[in-house]
């Protein structure tokens, strides 16, 4: 039997896709989640039963903030790949004391045990919020990211150098993917199309940041699952075009990469609401409020490396992907 592929934030809504997707096309998952209640811990319950009944899945309840435990996953199993998905997500700054231990303290668990577990690639999550105040659109990988705005982009740029460095000195290949502003069914409810269409469904407020003129690549996760599996079977290597006197941030002399992943076609918040309302048959109640702390006014992804090195790039339309949210959300409600 082939080695299982290591799946973290396996009950989180990307982890979840990720692992569905991987079952689906034969490979065996172990699965890992501390199960944190940074939202509603029954979404993720719900997320993690849908994956048990499968006899290659291996479902794990740990702490990746704990080395000890960390290792003994790792000895159990004997990883070849690991895609990690674990963090403390959101740029609104609450408490930094989660970020700390998720996003950095766990991240380096994983880098050990990764490093002393032989793993042949890792792949983990960044974020297009590591762009912070770049004001260049859309978002290069060959952008400098020195200006996060929020902890949580600052964890994720640390994710980056940490595996960077790993790469340089252990020889450990090792892709970082920056989504940008991922939806779907089984989505996060602290995000904007959940929480819009939660309360336009019940009819409450929503607070609408700006005046709605904010635009994001909204990205079906459909399409990062995507890029996702296409990438954990292409590990780096040392790019022979990289200049040291001249370093490019997309290329390294180790075997470490990054790439966007996004729809690379910004939509207004404003249209974002339009689509709920017109497929919930509900008009939204408004309430406009400042733009939050840690927020930037436009996000685009420049996916040209993602498509070149591994030919897709992502394409679901909004309409679609509403359309599919919404369904979803109406069967997950029985609303």
């Amino acid at each position: 039997m082939t080695s299982p592929i290591l799946v973290t934030g396996a009950a989180g809504f990307i982890g979840f896709h990720v692992v569905q997707r991987l079952l689906a096309d034969g490979h065996h998952v172990v699965g890992v989640d501390s199960f944190t209640p940074y939202y509603d811990i029954s979404l993720k319950e719900a997320r993690f039963a849908r994956l048990a009944p499968h006899n290659t899945f291996l479902g794990e309840r740990l702490d990746l903030a704990d080395p000890q435990a960390t290792r003994d996953l790792f000895q159990h199993h004997r990883f070849e790949r690991v895609i990690h998905l674990a963090a403390q997500p959101g740029v609104r700054f609450v408490d930094p004391q989660p970020y700390t231990a998720s996003n950095l303290m766990g991240f380096m668990s994983m880098l050990e045990a990764c490093r002393h577990g032989a793993v042949q690639h890792l792949v983990y999550a960044s974020s297009s919020s590591v762009y912070g105040a770049n004001r260049k659109l859309p978002f290069s990988e060959h952008d400098t990211t020195d200006h996060p705005i929020s902890l949580y982009a600052a964890t994720k740029k640390a994710n980056e150098m940490m595996a960077h460095s790993y790469a340089s000195l252990f020889g450990l290949p090792s892709t970082g993917l920056r989504f940008f502003t991922v939806y779907g069914p089984w989505g996060r409810p602290d995000m904007a199309v959940y929480k819009f269409t939660h309360a336009i469904a019940q009819e409450r407020e929503i607070l609408v940041a700006h005046a709605g003129k904010v635009w994001r690549d909204f990205t079906y996760v459909d399409d990062i699952v995507e890029g996702i599996v296409r990438l954990v079977e292409r590990a780096p290597s040392g790019d022979p075009a990289w200049d040291a006197e001249n370093p490019d941030p997309a290329t390294s002399a180790a075997p470490h990469r990054v790439y966007n992943i996004g729809n690379d076609s910004p939509e207004e918040v404003n249209r974002l609401i339009a689509l709920i309302e017109e497929a919930l048959g509900k008009k939204a109640n408004r309430v406009d409020v400042p733009l939050p702390p840690g927020d930037v006014l436009e996000t685009r992804a420049d996916v040209t490396d993602l498509r070149r090195d591994v030919g897709f790039a992502p394409a679901t339309s909004l309409e679609e992907g509403i359309r599919r949210f919404v369904a979803w959300y109406r069967e997950y409600h029985k609303a």
